[in-house]
C-alpha cells in the first residue's frame, strides 16, 4: 500500500531549488498545460451545452412535442375534436389541441412581409405552448375578446411587428393565397386584423416569421369550414416522444403521421451533438501536450535525482516505493492542474452567462448572446480524464528509475 514516505518524497522533489529551476520551469507549464485543457474543455462544453439547451428550450416553448398530420395533403382534418379527445387518453399526454398552419401576407406601415399564420384553441394552446403565456405586451384575453367582435384580434412576433411597423392595437392587413372560389378561379382574401399581442420566444426564426390567432378567425380568412391541417401534443416527459408517437399513430389510423419534436429538429441537433464530439477530440488534445509535458518532467527529474534514487535504493526502498514516487509526482500536477482548470472554467462560465459578455447576430443563430450552461457531470468526467492522461504519462519515466543500479551511481561517489 502507498505510504507517506512516497508522497513526501514526491513533494520534495517538486518544490523548486536554484540548480534545477529548468525543472521547476517545466513543471509550471505541465501544471498550466493541464489547467488550460481542463478550463477550455469545461467552457467548450458549456457552450455546447448552452445552445443546445436554450435552443431546445425555445422550440419546444413555441412547438409541441408531438404533431399529427395528413399522410398526403388533402382537405385537412375534419374529426378533429374526436381524434383529439382519444390522443388526451395516451399515457404521458398532458394536453392535445388543434392547429391549423398557412402562409400569409402581413402589409405594414412600414414594409409587407411574409409569415406563418397560426389559428389555434386559445385554452388548449396555453396548455400546450409557453408563448401565449408570457406576451411582451398585450394580453390573450383580448384575442378572446376579439372573436366576438367584427375585427378579430392576432398575435405577432416581436421582430415581425418591427420590421413592418406594428404596434399595439394598430390594425394589420393579413393576405392570404388560399381565398375564396370564384368563377374565375381562387381570389386571394385580405382581411384586417388587430393586433392584440407581442410574443417574444427567443428564438429569432419564430419571432420574426409567427403570428397566431384564433381558430375560427383563421378559418375565416381561409373561406374553410371546421378542419385544422395539425393536432398538437404534450407530453410529461419530451424524451418518450418516439415511443408516444407510436401508440397515436396506431389510434389515428393510416391516414395520419406523427412527427416528433426530434424528427423536426434533427439537422439542428445533429449538428450540435457532432460540434461536441469534435470539440472534446480537438481541445483533448491541450490535455496530450500537458502530458508530453509531464513526461519530459519526469524524465529530466529522474535523471537529475538519480543519486537520490541510488542512495534511497542502498538504505532499503523497494522498486515499488521508487516507482510511486514519481507517479505521485505526474499525479500532483495533474490534481493541481484540474484543480485550476476547473476553478478558472466553471468562474468564467458563470460571469460570462450572468453578464453575457458574447454578444451574437440574432439572424445568424438565433439568439443574442452565447449561453453557458456548465454541468457538474461534465466537470467529474473531465477531472478523472485529466488525471488519467497525467498518470499514464508517469508510467515511463517511473519504470526507468528502478533502472538504476545503485552499484554503479555510488561506486565513485
Amino acid at each position: 500500500m502507498p505510504s507517506s514516505f512516497e508522497l513526501f518524497v514526491a513533494r520534495r522533489y517538486l518544490k523548486a531549488r536554484r540548480k534545477e529551476a529548468v525543472i521547476s520551469v517545466i513543471t509550471a507549464i505541465s501544471i498550466v498545460g493541464v489547467a488550460a485543457g481542463v478550463m477550455a474543455l469545461v467552457v467548450a462544453l458549456a457552450i455546447n451545452n448552452g445552445f443546445r439547451d436554450t435552443l431546445q428550450r425555445n422550440l419546444l416553448g413555441a412547438m409541441a412535442h408531438i404533431n399529427v398530420q395528413e399522410k398526403v395533403p388533402g382537405n385537412g382534418i375534419e374529426n378533429w375534436e374526436a381524434l383529439a379527445a382519444r390522443i388526451r387518453k395516451v399515457p404521458h399526454v398532458t394536453a392535445a389541441g388543434p392547429a391549423l398552419y398557412t402562409p400569409v401576407f402581413l402589409t405594414g406601415p412600414v414594409q409587407s412581409k411574409g409569415a406563418i399564420l397560426k389559428g389555434v384553441n386559445i385554452d388548449t394552446e396555453l396548455q400546450i405552448s409557453d408563448t401565449l403565456r408570457h406576451l411582451k405586451a398585450g394580453s390573450v384575453d383580448n384575442l378572446r375578446a376579439a372573436q366576438d367582435s367584427g375585427v378579430p384580434g392576432i398575435i405577432l412576433g416581436a421582430r415581425l411587428a418591427e420590421d413592418i411597423g406594428m404596434l399595439l392595437n394598430s390594425r394589420v392587413s393579413v393576405t392570404s393565397p388560399q381565398g375564396e372560389l370564384t368563377p374565375l378561379g381562387p381570389r386571394p382574401s385580405i382581411r384586417r386584423f388587430r393586433v392584440v399581442g407581442i410574443f417574444e420566444s427567443g428564438f429569432y426564426e419564430i419571432d420574426d416569421s409567427w403570428v397566431y390567432t384564433s381558430l375560427p378567425a383563421a378559418q375565416q380568412a381561409l373561406s374553410l369550414p371546421d378542419v385544422v391541417n395539425e393536432i398538437e401534443v404534450k407530453l410529461d416527459d419530451l424524451n418518450r416522444a418516439p415511443e408516444v408517437a407510436k401508440t397515436i399513430a396506431k389510434i389515428a389510423g393510416s391516414r395520419y403521421a406523427t412527427l416528433t419534436w426530434m424528427e423536426r429538429n434533427h439537422q439542428l441537433l445533429n449538428a450540435l451533438q457532432m460540434e461536441k464530439a469534435v470539440t472534446v477530440v480537438t481541445i483533448g488534445l491541450i490535455e496530450l501536450v500537458a502530458a508530453l509535458n509531464i513526461l519530459i518532467t519526469l524524465v529530466m527529474m529522474v535523471m537529475e535525482k538519480y543519486r537520490d534514487i541510488a542512495v534511497l535504493m542502498s538504505m532499503g526502498a523497494r522498486h515499488g516505493q521508487i516507482r510511486r514516487i514519481f507517479m505521485f509526482q505526474g499525479v500532483l500536477i495533474g490534481v493541481v492542474g484540474t484543480t485550476i482548470g476547473l476553478a478558472v472554467g466553471y468562474a468564467l462560465c458563470y460571469f460570462a452567462d450572468r453578464y453575457r459578455w458574447i454578444r451574437l447576430d440574432e439572424q445568424v443563430y438565433a439568439l443574442s448572446f452565447v449561453p453557458f450552461e456548465p454541468r457538474w457531470v461534465d466537470g467529474v468526467w473531465i477531472a478523472a480524464a485529466a488525471i488519467l492522461v497525467s498518470f499514464l504519462a508517469t508510467i515511463y519515466p517511473a519504470r526507468s528509475a528502478t533502472r538504476i543500479s545503485p552499484a554503479e551511481v555510488l561506486r565513485y561517489e
